[in-house]
């Protein structure tokens, strides 16, 4: 299909969806559709860990509801081809359920919509065909499914349930050698789960289709809700700080945020959508959500056997295969090695990244986007502005840090009474409300 053809495709449909609870495997059917009866067609491949003892046809039943949930909203990968003015649901759903649809369409994919110019994207309401009850709830699981991905902040979550004794089950979808490492340092067994994006997707793209940031997020919390219903486990942990709901910019009056699914509006909107449409109650929720980024790295700085296998660098994990665990060169390093550095004794950062990325003037100007000096913030998974000036304040402080080239430069950019304030940097390393944490997961905290 030609350029032109793909970009008139104007409705996205969901024609079908199965699930084989023998197999675990679960697709996905997708079709665009456009002037003169054209279409575009595609399927997604989910594969859930098949538990050892068959689940009951109850458990089954949720199972399928999650995943008629991963059904729209794993879609945003086949939308964003063509960018069509409509989305219509397959069936009924609970109004929480439509509300999630509609955010993630519109939320989820506003970066895209800021890079592509398509404005249309943020007025866009997901249709569906009638409003369908709410499940009765039902408790899950008591004993927790971890999401790891291979940086700090899941192995902190990890450690800290650990050490409460919840015995909690690491997961993943798509481990890559980053992820199997770190699995193998906790030395805990491990759920997996596979997605598979229709290999026509990248066919189209090279045929000039448009593409762009997803909220990948939303995408992997369902499944990892499929999975712990399957398995009998529950609830899923997730450990998104409280950084990921800050925007990056605003762009006709919305707000941009590259973290937008790792946000608590997104985990709200998640969390009652399941509730509603799965009757699974309490089925998920952020572990870190009251700590900002610099918290998160001082707690990591607990559990130095990480140090050889952590990594938080995106080049780890592109589609086409893992790199080395850090490029050292795009934002994601840059603000994870300043928000560990006050953590931690200078040699023991450097070792963890295999180069000292706050004594390179290259770094420089990366470091002045983090620090609000030049540019907005990057559209990466970073922590505010705010936190990145109170890590400044907090290396100028320590004498193997305050000659450092890039800190020694920021000194003299970044007003001195931001990065000296005492009340910012009480404020950053202070939990704040603990959001949707359950109480009994709250108290794994520190004060």
């Amino acid at each position: 299909m030609e350029r032109e053809q793909i970009l008139s495709l104007d409705t996205l449909h969901f024609p079908a969806s199965a699930f084989d609870p023998v197999t675990g495997v679960a697709t996905f059917d997708y079709r665009l559709t456009g002037p003169g009866g054209l279409a575009l067609d595609f399927r997604e491949t989910v594969e859930l860990p098949v538990p050892a003892t068959a689940p009951s046809a109850a458990v089954l039943d949720r199972v399928r509801r999650v995943l008629e949930l991963l059904h729209v909203v794993a879609g945003v990968s086949y939308y964003k081809t063509a960018a069509p003015r409509r989305v219509v649901a397959p069936r009924p759903v609970p109004a929480a359920a439509a509300a999630l649809f509609t955010a993630v369409y519109t939320h989820g994919l506003a970066e895209y919509a800021y890079r592509n110019d398509l404005p249309h994207v943020l007025a866009l309401t997901v249709e569906t065909p009638g409003e369908a009850p709410a499940a009765d709830p039902v408790a899950v699981g008591t004993r927790p499914l971890s999401a790891v991905g291979g940086g700090k902040d899941s192995i902190v979550s990890l450690e800290l349930m650990r050490g409460a004794g919840l015995d909690p089950v690491p997961f993943s979808v798509n481990p890559n050698p980053v992820i199997e490492r770190v699995g193998a340092a906790s030395g805990l067994p491990a759920l997996a789960a596979r997605r598979r994006l229709d290999p026509r997707l990248f066919e189209v793209n090279a045929a000039g289709a448009r593409n762009g940031h997803i909220p990948v997020t939303a995408i992997n919390s369902l499944i990892a809700i499929a999975t712990a219903t399957l398995h009998g486990l529950g609830p899923v942990v997730m450990s998104n700080e409280r950084s990921a709901s800050d925007p990056n910019l605003v762009w006709h009056g919305h707000e941009v945020n590259h973290q937008w699914s790792k946000g608590v509006d997104a985990e709200g909107l998640l969390r009652a959508a399941v509730t509603a449409h799965a009757g699974l109650a309490e089925p998920y929720f952020s572990l870190l959500r009251p700590l900002s980024e610099l918290h998160i790295a001082q707690l990591y700085a607990r559990w130095p056997a990480y140090d050889g296998v952590v990594t938080s660098c995106n080049a780890a994990f592109k589609l086409s295969g893992a790199s080395e665990r850090w490029c050292g060169h795009c934002p994601k390093c840059r603000f994870v090695f300043l928000a560990m550095a006050p953590a931690m004794p200078r040699e023991r950062v450097v070792a963890i990244f295999g180069a000292d990325l706050l004594d390179d003037p290259a770094q420089l100007p990366g470091y002045r986007e983090l620090l609000g000096v030049d540019g907005h913030k990057p559209f990466e998974c970073v922590g505010e502005v705010e936190e990145c000036v109170v890590a400044l304040g907090m290396l100028l402080e320590r004498p193997e840090w305050r000659d450092a080239a890039v800190v020694a430069a920021l000194r003299d950019e970044v007003p001195q009474a931001a990065w000296s304030s005492a009340a910012s940097r009480a404020a950053m390393l202070t939990p704040v409300d603990a959001g949707f944490v359950p109480p009994a997961y709250a108290k794994l905290l520190p004060a």
